[in-house]
């Protein structure tokens, strides 16, 4: 080997090994370079600075927990206990949760930690805070007046209309139309019954093998209604609304399949003998896909109006673009020898496609068919939200009230186990209709 060649090259492999440590370089730097665009770009030091941490820690613990509200009307005075504050939730008249108790005028509240609210009259209330010392606020006119005096902890929001305690036994809040005492538990109460049912309260057995509770029911019949009609949870609209947001993942999942397969037919080579009608429905089918269910859906709202079943159209026309590249694709590979044997024995084209190509085609389409509609069950919980409809229209609610975020959490739970069945059912119909790999 000449001096030449070596010096070429020992030249090349010098430019080969700058090339590679330019890459290690510009690789990292651009990577780099793309972070800090995203950085300054979504403006994370601002979003950093106006996360609200606390308000974060109070929507997670509502999740898992509920609470008594004690409330006093300054109009007449009137107290009322509830769960949540709702009307549905409200203490049979007369009665009162444990650790409320009246003393003459008085109507002392005991939360957790030591705590304890006083209701005096006049609209008077005295909190006595552990720690802290004795806070008394009252209505005045239209003011609030207290003995506060600055600076104020963070735990105290004070105002000349409204002043709010968050402490460690509760939440405590007073305005010129009411004092509210908030008290925490864990669970979700009045999950199963409500205080107007004979059954709250009972325990299992004594409904399963106890005497009657309600003369006019069997126990476990009035167990179920009760369950099933309860205002609070509404488990029967609840299981309703699954029930449509899996119909709208049905409907438009294999009202898709029905639609894109003949149209499949025209758009794969070798069964569509025009090159501009390939072309054509391929462009259809971009069409339809390129738009997502999500912008359909606000078009077909416009169009049809809200409703479960414009949230099935939206997802009809969006999978029949998928469906039919994917089953023109799926067409396109096909064995031809299967369909010249077919043709061998005279069959006619329509006879060819019955059984020399769907035979072949139909794992794939099953397959595909089953996965959509697992993966449509989740979007038709978002498209639902939108158009008025299934779960997803219950979530939202739930979601804007900013009151019961057990309820969100509850329709969670039921979203991801709905997930979870369709997913094990979409396991179960490929195993038996295409079969599973040995081993599996």
């Amino acid at each position: 080997m000449t001096d030449a060649t070596l010096d070429l090259a020992k030249t090349g492999a010098d430019r080969l090994l700058a090339r590679k440590r330019l890459t290690a370089f510009a690789v990292p730097a651009v990577i780099l370079a793309y972070l800090t665009y995203v950085f300054f770009a979504f403006d994370v030091p601002g979003l950093a600075q106006r996360a609200q941490l606390e308000n974060a820690v109070t929507l997670a613990s509502d999740s898992w927990s509920h609470k008594v509200h004690v409330t006093r009307d300054h109009g007449d005075g009137a107290i009322e206990y509830a769960v949540e504050g709702e009307r549905k939730g409200a203490y049979p008249e007369g009665t009162r949760p444990d650790w409320v108790r009246v003393e003459g005028d008085e109507t002392i509240v005991e939360l957790s930690e030591g705590h304890v609210v006083r209701l005096l009259p006049g609209n008077r209330m005295i909190y006595d805070v552990p720690g802290y010392g004795v806070i008394d606020a009252r209505r005045e006119g239209n003011a609030i007046v207290t003995n506060l005096s600055e600076p104020l902890p963070d735990w105290i929001s004070a105002s000349r209309t409204r002043v709010a305690l968050d402490t460690e036994g509760g939440r405590v809040a007073i305005t010129r139309s009411k004092t509210e005492i908030f008290r925490y538990f864990g669970g979700w109460e009045l999950f199963w019954f409500t205080f107007e049912s004979p059954y709250y309260g009972v325990p299992v057995t004594q409904i399963l093998f106890g005497d009657r509770l309600d003369p006019a029911r069997a126990n476990i019949v009035g167990a179920v209604q009760d369950f099933w009609s309860n205002p609070m949870w509404r488990h029967g609209d609840v299981v309703w609304a699954i029930g449509e947001t899996i119909l709208m993942a049905f409907l438009g999942t294999f009202g898709a399949a029905i639609i894109a397969l003949p149209l499949a037919f025209a758009a794969a080579k070798g069964f569509a003998p025009l090159k501009t009608v390939r072309f054509g429905v391929r462009r259809v089918f971009d069409f339809v896909r390129g738009v997502d269910a999500l912008i359909w859906t606000v078009v077909l709202a416009r169009a049809f109006g809200p409703g479960p079943m414009t949230g099935a159209l939206a997802i009809l026309v969006t999978d029949t673009g998928t469906f039919g590249k994917i089953f023109s694709e799926a067409l396109e590979n096909v064995d031809q020898k299967q369909i010249e044997g077919v043709a061998s024995t005279g069959a006619k084209p329509l006879q060819r496609h019955r059984f020399g190509v769907i035979p072949q085609v139909v794992p794939v389409l099953l397959s595909q068919i089953l996965y959509f509609l697992e993966s449509n069950t989740r979007s038709a919980t978002i498209i639902g939200a939108i158009t008025g409809g299934g779960i997803g229209l219950m979530l939202t609610q739930a979601i804007q009230t900013q009151k019961d975020w057990e309820e969100v959490a509850y329709y969670i739970v039921l979203i991801v186990l709905m997930v979870m069945v369709m997913d094990w059912l979409s396991g179960k119909l490929r195993g038996r209709l295409i079969g599973r790999p040995e081993g599996h």
